[in-house]
């Protein structure tokens, strides 16, 4: 009786296997389920503490930050401060995001940014146990010709070069403006080809490349493993495609991670820019989605 219980139960695995990708059974002994701190933005001005317990209470294991100024650290605190309010909420940062730089705001250059005190922000997200560092945005004054995407492409390298002293991976994370042509080239492509490719990796916006009729799963064959970073965020079905929970929309996650270990996926955050009420009612209905269909 007891080797038959054993093929039984073994058969009951086998069978469940045929349903389920290799990825995603590998992701479910990982269950990491983050979320781009962007998403509660709001909340997180108001009251940090009171908004990470919220997030890990809805389930979120992880987290991405969204604000680094470097005096002002993460979220008005120190790089230790804000490990501790982690730790005791039971979450990580692996990935945290930043600026280029080269814009200035009300005159001033932006400290804490690739091209000023980038110093003091690596030894920070170092401390804060931070393994990715994501240029998060290029300005509308930062995106001008394909030479000067050139030289963007070369202060990655350079960025990218003291995060691996420190045993932190550069990333960069893309919109649509990456996707209308500089010189009949795409700049995503200009920064893809002048970067050192184990340097310099990308952190994809899912929406965001759908937004520009992009294919990731095309990017992930051309580029393998350059894509350790998702942000799985859904398209409403109207004709303006807004943001709306995962699994609410016309993004196909199923079968786009079923590629994700061509990407190299290490982490995926679920970012929502705009929710039609409380962001924290939309990020629970997304992580539901993706408990059920993606983990």
């Amino acid at each position: 009786m007891a080797t038959r219980r054993s093929f039984i139960k073994s058969t009951a695995v086998l069978s469940t296997g045929v349903y389920l990708s290799p990825t995603l059974l590998n992701y479910r002994k990982n269950s990491t389920i983050g979320l781009q701190l962007y998403t509660v933005r709001d909340a997180m001005q108001k009251d940090p503490a009171g908004t990470l317990a919220r997030v890990s209470k809805i389930g979120y294991n992880s987290v991405e930050g969204a604000t680094y100024t470097g005096s002002e650290k993460f979220y008005g605190m120190n790089a230790t401060e804000f490990l501790k309010l982690l730790k005791d909420n039971g979450l990580i940062m692996p990935s945290s995001h930043y600026r280029l730089g080269e814009e200035k705001v009300n005159g001033e250059a932006q400290k804490g940014t690739i091209l000023r005190e980038w110093d003091r922000a690596v030894d920070d997200a170092a401390a804060a146990e931070v393994k990715y560092m994501v240029c998060a945005y290029l300005s509308v004054d930062e995106r001008k010709n394909a030479d000067h995407y050139k030289y963007i492409a070369e202060q990655f390298n350079k960025a990218a070069e003291r995060c691996k002293k420190a045993g932190i991976q550069f990333c960069y994370h893309n919109h649509d403006f990456e996707f209308v042509k500089q010189e009949n080239k795409y700049p995503y492509d200009i920064i893809l080809d002048h970067t050192d490719k184990n340097l310099v990796k990308m952190e994809m916006d899912i929406y965001w490349m759908k937004k520009a009729s992009q294919d990731p799963i095309a990017l992930f064959n051309a580029h393998p493993g350059r894509f350790p970073l998702w942000h799985v965020k859904d398209m409403d079905n109207t004709p303006k495609h807004f943001f709306t929970e995962v699994g609410n929309g016309i993004i196909d996650f199923k079968t786009i991670f079923k590629h994700s270990k061509k990407a190299g996926l290490k982490y995926f955050f679920v970012e929502q820019d705009a929710c039609p009420g409380s962001p924290f009612d939309s990020i629970t209905q997304s992580i539901s989605y993706i408990k059920k269909n993606l983990v």
